[in-house]
């Protein structure tokens, strides 16, 4: 039976790593989430589990993490929830020709360039019981992803959210966001087929519950915020039990719960008062408490000693490579198609890397499924966390070289 004491130092431990890092990469502009990443691997085998193994033996026993892993995944359905929240469907069908193709061509060359790389890696890094097809499209779908919510706070903190280059960037993020969760739902569901559920009944349950959802539930909630906009202690009760009600449907038909939570979120009506009140409450405590749980059993299935050997970290090296260039070339090459300038084309390019918290959810949603091995996991939250911890330097960096070549030169005499 699991141990409250060791829960309860387990929270203690954990968040306060978290903090502690996150503060320390917020004062290197860095987004605060990649200190709270770090902090989870640090916390892990990587680090902690080589240096005292038996304080983390003692810290995170076997048989006692289940409670942890548990109260993980209730702030990943909050945090996909809130990620739903911040998608407005209305201005994403508003987006000009431009963004759309560039946002498509985003997901596409990463996808391809991902699926490629993995059919390298399969008679390596997988085993039989895994297909080919399914592994190479798991592959694809993890380097198109583009965390949305990271994305617009290193927007915001360079005072770029309102700029064409923002405006682009966090665009072609959602889009992305609404096609790999679709990209995933679909996977999960091929995956799931030899559990006993017919494909076909979870692709009928799937129809039947975006049927109901768009055509049924949306209206109704429409209304129902509007008598409510005063009301937060009612508006949050409702959003929780609705986001778990999607969550378990989706979980049940076959999916997963994480689609749910974030098509939930999705639906949810657009007016300011409503989105605010619901933002305010649940971003605190997913933020501070349950999300770096999240981060912590991540680091604990994390493990940088199973990548022994130069041919490991040989095609750890290719992971993150194809990563970073499938996102820039492509969003680059899209951007100037589109009418970008070079430098506001690559920049778009540098912050689509930014994979973050998202990139871990669907990487954690692939271990449990059996999709990637552990020694792969790693190789790609190594990945997550190097694209991440990029994006602020590198684009300080594009900015300082564009800005020197506009700038006028001085005229010898």
């Amino acid at each position: 039976m699991p141990d409250l004491k060791i829960l309860l130092l387990d929270i203690v431990v954990i968040c306060s790593v978290a903090r502690a890092l996150g503060w320390g990469f917020e004062k290197l502009h860095q987004p605060r989430v990649v200190g709270e990443m770090l902090a989870g691997i640090l916390l892990g085998p990587s680090l902690l589990g080589w240096l005292a193994p038996s304080a983390f033996a003692s810290l995170f026993p076997p048989g006692g993490l289940a409670p942890l892993y548990f109260l993980s995944q209730i702030g990943l359905l909050l945090f996909m929830f809130q990620v739903g929240v911040g998608l407005d469907l209305h201005e994403v069908r508003k987006l000009g020709r431009a963004v759309v193709f560039t946002s498509n061509v985003s997901v596409l060359v990463p996808l391809v360039a991902g699926s490629t790389l993995a059919i390298y890696l399969y008679p390596h890094l997988s085993s039989a019981n895994v297909p080919l097809p399914v592994f190479a499209l798991f592959m694809g779908t993890a380097m198109s992803i583009t965390a949305f919510p990271v994305l617009a706070r290193i927007l915001e903190e360079r005072n770029l959210l309102l700029s064409p280059i923002g405006m682009v960037a966090v665009s072609c993020a959602a889009v992305d966001d609404i096609t790999a969760w679709c990209l995933l739902a679909g996977l999960i569901a091929w995956v799931r087929r030899g559990t006993g559920t017919s494909p076909w009944l979870t692709l009928a349950g799937l129809s039947a519950y975006l049927i109901v959802m768009i055509w049924v539930v949306r209206p109704l909630l429409a209304r129902w915020a509007a008598l409510k906009q005063g009301n937060s202690r009612d508006v949050l009760a409702f959003a929780l039990l609705f986001l778990f009600l999607s969550a378990w449907t989706t979980e049940r038909i076959g999916i997963h719960a994480l689609f749910g939570a974030f098509f939930a979120g999705a639906i949810l009506p657009r007016s300011e008062g409503f989105s605010r009140n619901l933002a305010g409450h649940l971003g605190a405590i997913t933020s501070v408490l349950l999300l770096p749980l999240f981060f912590a059993t991540t680091g604990l299935r994390t493990s940088v000693h199973l990548l022994s050997g130069g041919t490991l970290w040989f095609y750890c090296a290719l992971i993150v490579l194809v990563a970073i260039l499938g996102k820039l070339l492509g969003c680059a090459a899209a951007g100037r198609a589109g009418g970008m300038s070079w430098g506001d084309a690559l920049s778009v390019g540098v912050l689509m890397n930014t994979r973050g918290l998202i990139e871990l959810v669907i990487l954690n949603v692939g271990l449990d499924l059996g999709v990637i091995s552990p020694t792969l996991f790693s190789m790609m939250v190594i990945m997550a966390l190097v694209t991440t911890f990029m994006t602020t330097p590198a684009l300080g960096l594009l900015s300082r070289k564009v800005k020197a070549s506009v700038e006028p030169q001085p005229v010898s005499s």
